[in-house]
């Protein structure tokens, strides 16, 4: 696959605050374009929010401190924080939510989601009961550890949409601000 000229073709080291393996083949799929001597490595790090994160803030307070708590413990170049939640909607009804945060050495941050789909009402139940969202996918169709796989999102379109390329898309989008940092330059004067 070829590279894509990026500010980040410099960058050698990459750390993913997550040991989940979907994860960090997002991440390493994704860095993979923009240089061909990046290392991605997963960290087990806290993120601060509970175990299933409720609403699109807290969702991505959880990725954030991820990506900053991983770069900072490998010492790496760039953080990169994944994040999954619920939210609630109206009428009873429950959606995903996921995020990406990345963040440079230099102190650049970018943040890209949200990977929102409505969940059957048993789900939403569960998870409203104190289920984490990939324990009542797991209930729903008695497998273990489908968070590690193909997920809700991969279980609820029956394999259309897979669930490492979707990470991969929030990567993308966090990554922007570092991407093409010119555009992201704040006017000094009333432009």
């Amino acid at each position: 696959m070829a590279h894509i000229a990026s500010p980040l073709a410099s960058i050698r080291s990459v750390a993913v605050g997550s040991t989940n393996p979907v994860k960090i083949a997002a991440v390493r799929a994704v860095v993979a374009r923009l240089t061909a001597t990046v290392t991605v490595d997963g960290v087990r790090v806290p993120s601060m929010v509970a175990d299933q994160p409720f609403g699109d803030d807290e969702t991505i307070r959880g990725a954030m401190t991820r990506a900053k708590s991983a770069r900072e413990a490998l010492d790496a170049d760039v953080g990169v924080g994944l994040e999954g939640g619920v939210v609630d909607g109206a009428g009873g009804q429950m959606r995903t939510c996921a995020w990406a945060a990345v963040v440079s050495r230099d102190g650049r941050e970018g943040v890209g989601g949200s990977l929102a789909m409505p969940l059957p009402w048993q789900v939403a139940r569960w998870v409203r009961g104190g289920l984490e969202l990939g324990d009542a996918m797991d209930r729903l169709i008695d497998e273990r550890m489908t968070k590690h796989g193909k997920g809700a999102v991969g279980i609820l379109t029956a394999g259309l949409v897979d669930r490492q390329r979707a990470y991969e898309v929030l990567v993308s989008y966090a990554l922007a601000p570092l991407l093409t940092p010119e555009l992201w330059e704040v006017p000094t004067s009333g432009a």
